[in-house]
């Protein structure tokens, strides 16, 4: 009875092996054999074949189950456009709660007349997923596709005038993207236009678009440091065609104005302001104090003015300016080549008092620096001696020739402008803001493929670059109350 129970047990853990074995011989087989069929796997798309019949279905009405009649609201226009119950609730779930209720096979709609004037290319997408979109249809569409609850369009759109924000257009169109982002509280559009618009505001301020700024867009605008164009002076000028052009309610004038930083202006212009504007003449006593104080500023030292007030303000700080005494602009050909240096002048500051005195920077740029905390542990052989390898990123390093007594009280701002090429026209891509080196900002044309003679930061296989020199006054010297 023993050995026949032990032997029953040898036999079944010998069976249990074969099993094991089979099983496993057969799974085996099955992923042999499914391998082979994936390798032999090919895909047929005939997509485009079905898109081409879904608009052909569209365009003949075949089948149609519903008539839409888009009226044009305050007009006797209507569009008639034959359509499918099945198709329009699969895309939108307005359009099948729209569709589930009607009483009837006609569905009325009413749109504004911008919103009609597009109405079929919007149903062409519900059909087709593809669509052709202009600069003056952007909103309209944009529209319809929140309306009707088409997220995907709707987002497809918002990129669009993302990316489109530098493109030609004869009246200009940013301007009417920003107001209408405000209106549906889309904040990364509004702030898209608002960014494209300080950086590229010279341009701005000489085209149609210019009148088209509402009020409280200027207004934000005029509060901003980090605007590009080429004076304080071309701001006013542009600002006193605004209002001329638009008569704004004297609180809106008068806060614009106050916005002005009047001490970045020379004497001599601030003197032909007063004598010559009609709008400086008109709203002299909204300004005059900021005018004392910018004239003040222009007659003492910047310590010494700082002993008696507060020059940690906007009045006193710089903005974006390229003219030739702010900076200068810098194309570096083949940027990935090797290091290049620069040499450049700017003024000691914008102070009256400081007109004749001259600083000359040393800028130097390298395709490949080596980060801060590895070149740490390097003997140092100078600021301007940078450590290269090969996994580095750019960086720009300014630094003045020579250490001067005028520097007491004011530390310097540098400003990189990168510009690129978009649409056809040469724009601002980035602006960088530090005191000595780009590494302080850490993104440093870090998304930029300098190798690709195609990327984006490139114009011409060169990289357009300004820089800007800014004198900050702050409270190094507390100011007497």
């Amino acid at each position: 009875m023993v050995n026949f129970f032990g032997k029953s047990i040898i036999y079944l853990a010998n069976l249990c092996v074969a099993v094991h074995f089979l099983n496993g011989s057969v799974d085996g087989a099955a992923l042999k054999h499914e391998a082979t069929l994936e390798i032999s796997a090919a895909t047929i798309n005939h997509s485009m074949a079905l898109v081409q019949r879904m608009e052909a279905l569209l365009n003949h009405g075949n089948g149609s189950d519903v008539t839409l009649h888009v009226q044009t609201v305050n007009t006797d226009e209507v569009k008639v456009i034959q359509v499918h119950t099945l198709v329009l609730s699969l895309q939108s779930d307005v359009f099948d709660e729209l569709l589930q209720t009607r009483n009837s096979s006609v569905l009325v709609l009413r749109e504004t007349a911008e919103c009609a004037a597009v109405f079929d290319k919007f149903i062409r997408y519900l059909y087709c997923g593809d669509i052709t979109v202009r600069l003056n249809q952007a909103i309209a569409l944009h529209k319809l596709a929140s309306k009707y609850h088409v997220w995907d369009l709707q987002q497809g759109l918002t990129q669009y005038m993302t990316h489109h924000l530098s493109s030609d257009s004869p009246t200009g169109h940013v301007v009417g993207w920003y107001q209408y982002a405000m209106q549906i509280g889309d904040v990364a559009l509004q702030n898209s236009c608002l960014q494209y618009l300080s950086w590229n505001l010279s341009s701005v301020l000489h085209s149609a678009e210019w009148s088209s700024v509402g009020e409280e867009l200027l207004l934000n605008l005029l509060q901003r440091s980090d605007l590009v164009l080429q004076s304080e002076l071309e701001l006013y000028e542009a600002l006193e065609t605004w209002i001329n052009q638009n008569q704004p309610s004297t609180t809106t004038a008068e806060n614009a104005l106050k916005a002005i930083r009047y001490a970045m202006i020379s004497p001599q212009h601030l003197f032909h302001l007063q004598k010559k504007s009609s709008l400086m003449g008109k709203y002299y006593e909204s300004v005059r104090d900021l005018l004392f104080l910018a004239f003040q500023f222009h007659a003492s030292s910047p310590v010494q003015l700082a002993k008696y007030f507060d020059v940690n303000c906007s009045l006193f700080t710089p903005r974006n300016y390229l003219s030739p005494a702010w900076g200068s602009p810098w194309v570096i050909n083949n940027p990935t080549r090797d290091d290049r240096s620069f040499s450049f002048p700017t003024q000691l500051g914008p102070s009256g008092h400081d007109a004749n005195k001259r600083v000359t920077w040393n800028a130097l740029f390298s395709p490949r620096w080596l980060p801060l905390s590895v070149r740490s542990s390097y003997p140092e052989h100078g600021s301007m001696q940078p450590t290269r390898t090969d996994g580095g990123r750019p960086r720009i390093i300014i630094t003045p020739a020579t250490s001067s007594p005028d520097f007491a009280g004011v530390t310097f701002q540098k400003t990189v402008i990168v510009s690129t090429r978009k649409q056809g026209k040469v724009v601002v891509r980035h602006v960088y803001n530090f005191h000595q080196s780009t590494e302080e900002v850490g993104d440093f044309l870090l998304d930029a493929d300098l190798q690709r003679r195609t990327s984006e930061y490139l114009i011409d296989s060169s990289l357009y670059l300004h820089i800007i020199v800014k004198p900050l006054y702050h409270s190094l010297i507390v100011a007497k109350k």
